[in-house]
């Protein structure tokens, strides 16, 4: 793993976002920032079409006014660029594999969205082994106001198995801000307790106190590696593919899992992460696990 922040550029106002929150993440990370642009030509560029109007032409200057722009931002950060001549999902897994974090744009909100390039970005999620952050157009704009709401990092877990690289994800990204954690675990309640001839908020709080000593235990030694982070441990009893795009609202990241080990006919990305990508408004980290 190269110590390089990627964020992949298509030209929509997605991926310029992308680029920014990119940068922003590499000052933060002090690494380098790597701008990766792929594409595949279609035909030989015929001798009389101008050079201005060619496909290469405007690659470069996609690059070329991104870097410049990015510069302008942060004058001492490290920039790259990168034109690809393959198929686009390919490059970027090529370029996720050599660095510490892939950034992609996303676009659109619902179930119908598409995202990075169409699905494109859905793919790379799926396939990646490095975090993947995927953010949508305007939410690198300079609205102070906006960013002074940004004041956590969700993550969102699940008990049934570990997630010790999403935790050290989330954990490292709240210090780097210097903000809280918030740590969400959804669950059903038992049927007793939540059917509605039978309600019992007893029931529901001795459930909320047991699974909420189990998350706080899970988080127990990342907050000793952490102790700079202020954690807020959270139970909701909800579907967490439901509850993602609710407790990430006013975040500054929203954190969640994929497992890597997924069964062959399951969904690439899981319900979760899936629900994230498409509603939450935030910046979205997906990262795989064990």
């Amino acid at each position: 793993m190269e110590a390089v922040v990627t964020a992949g550029l298509d030209g929509a106002p997605e991926s310029r976002s992308a680029a920014r929150w990119a940068a922003d993440e590499a000052v933060r990370r002090g690494l380098s920032l790597r701008l990766v642009h792929a594409w595949v030509p279609l035909a030989p560029t015929a001798a009389d079409i101008p050079a201005k109007d060619t496909q290469h032409h405007w690659a470069q200057r996609l690059l070329r006014d991104t870097e410049r722009e990015l510069r302008e931002l942060h004058p001492s950060l490290p920039i790259t660029t990168d034109l690809v001549s393959e198929e686009t999902t390919d490059a970027l897994l090529t370029a996720g594999e050599a660095c510490a974090i892939l950034v992609l744009g996303s676009r659109g909100i619902g179930p119908v969205a598409g995202f990075f390039l169409g699905d494109i970005g859905l793919h790379v999620v799926a396939r990646a082994d490095r975090p993947v952050v995927l953010v949508r157009a305007g939410e690198q704009q300079n609205d102070q106001a906006s960013r002074a709401e940004a004041t956590s990092v969700v993550v969102g877990l699940s008990l049934r198995r570990r997630c010790e690289e999403v935790l050290e994800f989330a954990f490292a990204a709240a210090a780097r801000r210097g903000t809280v954690l918030r740590a969400v675990h959804c669950r059903s309640l038992p049927v007793p307790a939540s059917a509605l001839w039978y309600p019992s908020p007893e029931a529901a709080e001795a459930v909320a106190r047991a699974v909420g000593q189990e998350l706080r235990t899970v988080l127990r030694p990342w907050q000793e590696k952490f102790p700079g982070v202020r954690v807020i441990d959270e139970v909701m009893f909800d579907s967490a593919a439901r509850a993602m795009a609710t407790v990430a609202s006013g975040s500054a990241l929203l954190v969640v899992g994929r497992r890597r080990d997924r069964p062959a006919l399951a969904p690439d990305i899981g319900p979760v992460a899936h629900a994230a990508i498409h509603h939450a408004i935030c910046p979205v980290a997906v990262v795989a696990h064990d």
